[in-house]
């Protein structure tokens, strides 16, 4: 084999096994290769910017760990979700070429049939059925809170301190401002009495 190089490995398309879902229903097929900030990027924006109730995430072999750590963000960054994981095998046919054919010699490509572990998870804003194999529901939110607080706490500082210069809280306005009345009355009323004699001679 030391002369065979892969060519390209092609995953044997199957339908997702779940019932029920919406025929636009958006996949995010996981590879091993996959960066994860890209897919939540993606997936986050059809969630929020387009309001869609469902989501798959998929991968199969070495990107089933990736898919569920996206999973997992997602839930936290959402709440509530209802989950339904499925796992099941799946064909991928990998193409090997030979480097070094010899006239006489063997076949120039090989295919190989791989079984691999595969993870379909369907995350829902909707209710599920909670009696299909592989249902978990929603997290209680309590525990999200503490997650989120530690996670998010430099965006929401940051988004406060930027907004305190140009709008400060009533009460500080109100203090600044009689500090400034204060401050420019006395220079002048001291001041003024100060001069006056001057002005005099």
């Amino acid at each position: 084999m030391e002369n065979f190089r892969k060519v390209r490995t092609v995953e044997e398309e199957s339908p997702l096994p779940f019932p029920d879902l919406p025929p636009d229903v958006v996949e995010m097929k996981v590879k091993e290769g996959s960066k994860i900030r890209n897919l939540m990027n993606f997936a986050m924006a059809q969630m929020e910017l387009k309001g869609r109730r469902q989501i798959v995430f998929s991968g199969c072999g070495r990107a089933v760990t990736k898919t569920i750590t996206c999973v997992e963000i997602m839930k936290r960054k959402l709440g509530g979700l209802h989950q339904v994981t499925k796992v099941r095998y799946k064909t991928l046919l990998e193409v090997w070429e030979n480097q070094d054919p010899l006239p006489s010699g063997p076949a120039q490509n090989l295919t190989v049939h791989k079984n691999v572990p595969s993870i379909c998870i369907l995350l829902s804003r909707d209710p599920l059925d909670p009696n299909q194999t592989g249902y978990q529901p929603p997290e209680p939110w309590h525990g999200l809170g503490l997650q989120l607080g530690s996670a998010g706490g430099d965006t929401s500082s940051s988004s406060t301190k930027g907004l305190k210069r140009p709008l400060p809280p009533p009460g500080e306005e109100l203090l600044t401002k009689k500090l400034q009345v204060q401050a420019s009355d006395s220079p002048r009323g001291s001041g003024t009495s100060g001069c006056q004699p001057h002005g005099h001679h």
